[in-house]
């Protein structure tokens, strides 16, 4: 750490302020509200002095955490794109797989609605299924990392060296209803491909 810890008197011969300070220090009961404090300590106090906010002093800080939230953020469109794609494979090789039912089903009167309809659903399972099983995974992740703190971080660079674990409820939903959401879109082309099956052409060789 870089911080020393002296007297008032000490730091005032060490820096020759001659009995005065170069800042005052203010604690406020809201620090979501400091930057307005300060706006309102410089007009009171006037030039040459100044007021700077928990914020800005750390500016340098919040910079950094802004880049990883972005890189995050990428890193998590791709991994979503990727499982996306793997619900379309998965479901269109199903589709392949299921080429003579398909033409049995409709041969027996089922429309193409229909059998869209059970390709769809079979995808919304796949997607219900695997974002239930993704919840309770990154609960159990989250809980154990709050409990344990097997993640350090370095106290070089931050101030605290465990990785805070915050669980909003709201965070779980919002995220679960865009992976259902990316699970129905993506399994719309497979089902609209088998409903397009032709029954003559996929019971000719049977």
């Amino acid at each position: 750490s870089g911080m020393v810890v002296i007297s008032i008197p000490a730091a005032q011969e060490f820096y020759g302020l001659d009995g005065g300070v170069n800042g005052i220090e203010v604690k406020v009961d809201d620090i979501y509200n400091a930057d307005t404090i300060a706006r309102e300590l410089e007009k009171d106090i006037g030039m040459p002095y100044y007021a700077r906010d928990w914020m800005e002093m750390n500016q340098n800080f919040f910079y950094a955490l802004k880049l990883e939230k972005t890189a995050i953020f990428v890193i998590l469109t791709l991994i979503v794109f990727v499982a996306a794609f793997n619900i379309v494979s998965t479901m269109i090789m199903v589709v392949m797989e299921k080429t003579r039912d398909i033409a049995i089903l409709k041969s027996m009167g089922a429309t193409r609605r229909m059998v869209m309809r059970i390709f769809f659903l079979e995808g919304v399972m796949i997607g219900v299924a695997g974002t239930a099983l993704g919840n309770v995974l990154g609960y159990i992740f989250c809980v154990a990392l709050r409990k344990y703190h097997f993640i350090k971080l370095p106290s070089d660079v931050y101030s605290n060296t465990t990785l805070a674990v915050a669980m909003d409820p709201t965070d779980f939903i919002f995220i679960s209803a865009c992976a259902l959401a990316i699970t129905m879109l993506s399994a719309v082309y497979p089902a609209w491909n088998a409903s397009r099956q032709d029954p003559a052409e996929a019971l000719r060789y049977e």
